[in-house]
């Protein structure tokens, strides 16, 4: 018998992150087995689905480079816990612009896609659309439906939704920032976290004590090991007003003595933390692998020393 596994993703068909899910199951991400894909309407909902085992994994966005953080899978992640990143992918992003067929560019009255997707597209609206009106969708494949169905007259998606609802493009490789990237991310049920390769990221969510310089103790138990934060960003914790979240972002893996000794630390300091994951990252110019090799030295004079042999 088959195994199958269920993946839940922002749909309909055509979006970016249904473009993630097929390069992930390519790279093995899922297992083995067939992988059925289960469209939901946010990165939250397909949280949930994992959370309440209607899907063995979710497939989210997390970051673009031109708006940064995708500030509502943060917060999701979170906020109910019980979830973990275990694989991550960098998709480039380029849209098409499409219409019904038929229809002219100077007929389009009302434009439509995904508010993040708008603001890669904004410059190319201003010189060619610059009357329609911005509908909101809740992905850029949904605001083709929506084109499709005569709700609106124009959408920026992926090439493939054209396909899928039978839209004529009019323009390709739409982005007003030439070579702009988003990352996505691979979310099942808390487990055993992804073998550490040498090349990883490991990401913890914290809240502090509202006392004068507890974020700066905190961080200086990264510095005081050699551990690299790769990105640090707060969010509102929705509890209290002034009280925040702490996204952290590492350079390594939770095996790596150096990483697990700051979060020890980090664990004594914080109120309360969250780890979401330690897994493989695509190479990044500037860069450099973890090596343990010097570490692994210094840990072998100790027991030299305290067998003394030193």
């Amino acid at each position: 018998m088959t195994e199958t596994t269920t993946v839940a993703y922002l749909g309909p068909a055509g979006t970016f992150t249904e473009a993630a899910l097929i390069r992930f199951q390519d790279a093995g991400a899922f297992g083995p087995g067939e992988v059925t894909p289960l469209p939901v309407n946010s990165p939250r909902e397909a949280l949930d689905a994992v959370r309440a085992g209607r899907a063995d994994f979710a497939c989210v966005a997390i970051e673009n480079s031109v708006d940064g953080a995708v500030t509502s899978t943060f917060d999701a992640l979170v906020e109910a816990g019980g979830v973990q990143v275990y694989y991550e992918l960098e998709i480039e992003i380029a849209f098409s612009i499409m219409l019904r067929p038929g229809m002219a560019l100077e007929d389009v009255q009302t434009f439509a896609t995904h508010p993040v997707a708008h603001q890669q597209v904004r410059q190319w609206l201003a010189a060619h659309i610059p009357g329609a009106r911005f509908v909101p969708a809740s992905s850029n494949a949904a605001a083709a439906e929506a084109v499709a169905e005569g709700r609106v007259d124009a959408a920026a998606a992926p090439d493939r939704a054209a396909v899928l609802f039978g839209l004529d493009v009019v323009a390709r490789d739409v982005a007003d920032v030439a070579g702009a990237r988003t990352r996505f991310v691979v979310v099942g049920p808390r487990g055993v976290p992804t073998p550490r390769t040498g090349a990883d990221q490991t990401t913890v969510v914290f809240t502090l004590p509202n006392e004068p310089g507890t974020l700066v103790g905190a961080l200086t138990e990264f510095s005081l090991r050699g551990v690299d934060m790769s990105r640090i960003e707060s969010r509102p914790t929705r509890r209290a007003f002034g009280t925040y979240h702490f996204y952290v972002d590492l350079v390594g893996h939770i095996d790596d003595a150096p990483v697990a000794e700051a979060l020890r630390a980090l664990w004594l300091r914080a109120e309360d933390i969250t780890y979401l994951g330690s897994w493989p990252v695509p190479p990044t110019p500037g860069r450099v692998a973890t090596d343990l090799s010097r570490l692994d030295r210094a840990t072998d004079w100790v027991r030299a020393a305290r067998e003394g042999r030193a």
